[in-house]
């Protein structure tokens, strides 16, 4: 899977951005929420208008992962923290997506996605990076770990009406 490519999305990415991250989410966590919940969360968090303002905002960056005839098959997006901490500063950054399709997992591709977004992150210099991660992830949490993010907090994650238990992360500045 080394073959893929990872770029920087720009606006005439708005719309690849919102139906890979829909699918994303779809097919790691649709199975526990209902279909009502899930479409409300989907129509929020994925819609064109979302995804075209983040793209146009220069304080935040998103990134496609694509086969080589140009199908996308994952996402990433980071940019100012917003995690609900009361040690939130405005210089803290944040990965807010970070999603690959299950059939182009562990290949080694999250591993240089990573890389990507942790360089683009610390551009402004060194400082604290933080990371909200759904409680039951146990494998995402394992792959944070690795990388020096903590357990700091938790906070309650809508989904539709249904509100799931979010761990907050963190990584000191180096």
């Amino acid at each position: 899977m080394s073959d893929l490519i990872i770029r920087r999305a720009g606006p005439e990415d708005a719309e690849a951005l919102c139906e890979i991250g829909a699918r994303t989410f779809t097919e790691t966590f649709a199975h526990l929420y209902p279909p009502k919940d899930l479409a409300t969360f989907l129509a929020a968090s994925y819609s064109l208008e979302k995804a075209r303002a983040d793209l146009a905002n220069p304080d935040k960056a998103a990134w496609l992962v694509e086969t080589a005839d140009g199908t996308i098959v994952g996402h990433a997006l980071a940019g100012p923290c917003k995690l609900p901490h009361p040690e939130v500063t405005p210089s803290c950054g944040e990965l807010d997506r970070f999603y690959l399709l299950k059939s182009h997992q562990n290949g080694g591709t999250g591993g240089r996605l990573w890389r990507v977004i942790m360089e683009w992150l610390e551009v402004p210099g060194p400082r604290d990076l933080w990371i909200g991660v759904w409680s039951e992830n146990h494998g995402a949490q394992r792959f944070y770990a690795r990388f020096g993010f903590e357990k700091v907090g938790e906070y309650g994650f809508e989904v539709g009406d249904t509100v799931d238990r979010e761990f907050i992360l963190r990584r000191p500045r180096a």
